[in-house]
């Protein structure tokens, strides 16, 4: 049987990532995007779901024969807190019921470094920072991480749904920044990570980070690296070309924590 696995947010930057990096013999990608999709590949099992995941409607229809939802959609950085509850907090509650009322049995989050922004990097000790730290949003953006992660716990608590939330470091090609150094997240290592998660055969609720093996890491690999994840990147390679970090590094968000709260950047 071939196995149905949703992605939202499909045309942003993770999701192009995803699409090529969990392509797999057996398995079909459903991409759901309000943005166009580029178009199947020869041989590529693709279903694209053209709509916005704050419908019900389309997210119901979008979750029917899945196996598992990678859920990615939302905006990636800070917005208007209207826009950002909208989308964010009451668009992952939307993707979980559907789920739920579509029967689906595991559903990945992507929540992000921001949801502990005002962690202090010093504190991160010799092991790192643990992966289930508690919240400290630097931003909306931010405390809309922390949010749908509680959201997760709470529909595997009461609904038994494999829920995992990545916080996720920085997934581009390479490293901007000195700070991006300690919290890159490979486009190949991004690939791993979300394959442990989709093979771990019964992960329940867990909070882990994504970052690749980095020398300069100031982030626990240890609870990823529970679910199977084996990263083999590291940033260091980019370390003689990053651009030096202003005095907000000392915070694990960076500047967004002392971006302008609301204004989209």
């Amino acid at each position: 049987m071939q196995q149905r696995i949703l992605i939202t947010g499909a045309a942003g930057v993770v999701g192009t990532i995803m699409r090529s990096r969990l392509r797999r013999e057996g398995r079909v990608l459903r991409l759901l995007d309000r943005a166009p999709l580029p178009p199947a590949e020869p041989g590529e099992a693709v279903e694209a779901v053209t709509g916005t995941l704050t419908d019900p409607d389309v997210m119901a229809a979008a979750c029917e024969g899945v196996d598992a939802i990678v859920h990615l959609g939302g905006h990636s950085r800070e917005n208007s807190w209207a826009e950002t509850l909208a989308v964010n907090i009451d668009g992952t509650h939307t993707v979980l019921e559907a789920a739920r009322k579509a029967g689906v049995g595991r559903v990945i989050l992507a929540s992000s470094n921001h949801a502990a922004g005002f962690r202090l990097v010093a504190d991160a000790g010799p092991d790192g920072l643990p992966a289930d730290s508690p919240a400290r949003p630097d931003t909306y953006y931010g405390v809309s991480k922390a949010a749908i992660e509680a959201l997760g716990s709470l529909y595997h608590s009461r609904f038994g749904i494999d829920v995992i939330c990545i916080r996720i470091g920085n997934c581009f090609e390479r490293p901007a920044d000195v700070r991006a150094l300690s919290l890159w997240l490979s486009p190949d290592d991004a690939g791993r990570l979300f394959e442990a998660c989709l093979g771990h055969p019964s992960p329940g609720y867990r909070v882990i980070w994504g970052v690749s093996a980095n020398t300069r890491g100031v982030c626990s690999l240890a609870e990823a690296e529970e679910l199977g994840y084996r990263p083999q990147d590291d940033s260091e390679q980019f370390a003689a070309e990053a651009t030096p970090s202003d005095a907000s590094a000392r915070y694990l968000g960076g500047p967004f924590t002392t971006a302008a709260l609301g204004e989209p950047n």
